[in-house]
């Protein structure tokens, strides 16, 4: 008796959802390349695509009857693809940049790390300031408050503080938030002034 062989898994069989007949719905609304639209039996619309060399993409299953387009299938997996790329690149992700300082910080790492959040705000980004207490410095904690107020004082054109600072623990923190742009008021355009209308003169009565 032969052992029993060991075949490699069979990968799954994509199903391409929502073309052709894997549309479940009994009809829809076609949408053809020549701009005809017209509500239709599904298997109808699948025949028509086909007669031109394209397939029924299902484009608006919600609608009411649902949209379908005849296309080519490989063409509309790239545009939808190309539409996610863009999408993607328009998103901006908001991250929170952590700087931390110490109660005596001098001023060349408090300008080094001052500049390092006017870098993190102009981008977009969220910046949380802490001072941290090591020992006896807990007892100065005014020094540390004072630190972040001035702080965001420095970071006001370019940022909004989020809230008072706040002492957990050891530390003493702060939220600074990039400030919103506001947009310029439009600009109402004048009227051109009419020029002005001449006045028929008077015609004297006394014949020379």
């Amino acid at each position: 008796m032969y052992p029993p062989r060991n075949y490699p898994p069979r990968r799954p069989v994509r199903v391409r959802e929502n073309v052709n007949e894997a549309i479940r719905v009994r009809e829809v609304r076609a949408v053809f390349p020549d701009g005809s639209v017209e509500v239709m039996p599904t298997q109808a619309a699948i025949r028509r695509a086909q007669d031109m060399g394209l397939d029924l993409i299902l484009v608006s299953p919600t609608a009411d009857p649902p949209v379908a387009k005849a296309m080519d299938y490989g063409q509309w997996q790239y545009e939808q693809k190309k539409k996610q790329h863009e999408a993607k690149k328009k998103q901006h992700v908001i991250l929170v940049k952590e700087l931390k300082f110490r109660p005596n910080t001098d001023d060349h790492d408090y300008e080094f790390k001052k500049n390092h959040a006017i870098r993190f705000l102009k981008e977009g980004n969220r910046v949380k300031a802490i001072v941290q207490f090591r020992g006896r410095e807990i007892a100065h904690v005014d020094l540390g408050q004072k630190l972040l107020l001035r702080f965001a004082q420095d970071l006001t054109n370019i940022g909004t503080l989020e809230g008072q600072p706040k002492l957990e623990g050891r530390q003493f923190h702060v939220m600074i938030g990039p400030a919103k742009v506001k947009e310029p008021a439009p600009v109402k355009k004048e009227k051109p002034a009419s020029a002005p209308v001449a006045q028929p003169q008077p015609v004297s009565s006394n014949q020379p």
